[in-house]
């Protein structure tokens, strides 16, 4: 769920089926009606995330698609780009490599004042940028970083995750995660991958982001981060607890929250971990409010 920069109208996404909804909002924040489409809407398949961008003109659906199963073909993912008036959708374009496959779209997040738009590529381990005009997005990546040292490790489980632009345009974040497992001894370990915030400076005059640090969130499967307003302090918060094997030994390391600083050059120094007791549930989402 997100709103549209002026506050009027509320933007959903929905993964399976695939589907979007828009709907007005009052002006005490309470939520009005349904805003009906003037026509179909393509919703591509497994939506995962709606944001419309800086200037309110346009609407970009995060469309993931699916990896393949043992019993199911690839689902070709899209960037789903539509022109937004009145809390009405035109002009449908779909952005993707070819035909979508091996096209894994997960988040986006805009450049405050420059026509920038940053993408985590879920089932790419990469980091797209992409250029904003007022008809919709460039066709193609102005610029394509991997995030990790090995992107095409994906087994067991390496993804993207989030991904968050500074409030000051010099600095882009993203998540990766891991939770993959292995037998030892008849317990599920961690089997290996990178579970860090990736770190990227930001040109300002072309917009091409820079890996500068890559340091490890001391959790597993970073699912949702938050950067404080004041842009100084970021926080990741992981789903689930997971067991790891040191030598002969397997401890268990807890899901929690690892909130770090933010320095003037954009890197982050670890300053704590709250363990968080999740029980049999997920940490599934966070999130920080101004008070």
């Amino acid at each position: 769920m997100s709103l549209d920069p002026a506050g009027n109208y509320m933007l959903l996404a929905f993964n399976n089926p695939s589907e979007l909804a828009i709907y007005r909002l009052a002006t005490d924040g309470s939520i009005g009606e349904l805003v009906k489409q003037p026509g179909p809407v393509d919703a591509g398949i497994y939506a995962h995330q709606i944001r419309a961008t800086p200037s309110g003109r346009l609407v970009v659906l995060c469309t993931r698609g699916n990896d393949p199963t043992a019993t199911k073909p690839e689902d070709p993912g899209a960037l789903k780009v539509f022109q937004f008036k009145n809390g009405e959708l035109h002009n449908e374009r779909s952005v993707a490599n070819g035909n979508g496959l091996g096209f894994g779209p997960r988040h986006v997040d805009f450049h405050p004042t420059k026509p920038w738009m940053y993408v985590s590529m879920e089932r790419n381990n990469q980091l797209l940028t992409y250029g904003v005009r007022n008809d919709g997005i460039s066709p193609a990546p102005l610029f394509t970083k991997d995030t990790v040292d090995h992107p095409e490790r994906r087994a067991p489980t390496q993804y993207v995750g989030p991904i968050h632009v500074h409030p000051s345009g010099k600095f882009v974040y993203l998540a990766n995660r891991s939770d993959g497992t292995t037998d030892f001894e008849g317990k599920q370990v961690y089997a290996g991958g990178e579970n860090s915030v990736a770190v990227f400076a930001i040109n300002g005059a072309s917009g091409e982001p820079t890996l500068v640090q890559s340091i490890p969130t001391q959790t597993f499967h970073c699912r949702t981060f938050s950067i404080h307003p004041g842009g100084r302090m970021l926080v990741t918060a992981s789903v689930a607890p997971l067991m790891v094997r040191e030598g002969a030994q397997v401890r268990t390391v807890p899901a929690g929250l690892t909130v770090f600083s933010i320095g003037n050059d954009g890197k982050l120094a670890f300053t704590r971990k709250y363990d968080v007791d999740v029980g049999d549930d997920q940490m599934f989402w966070c999130g920080m409010v101004t008070l």
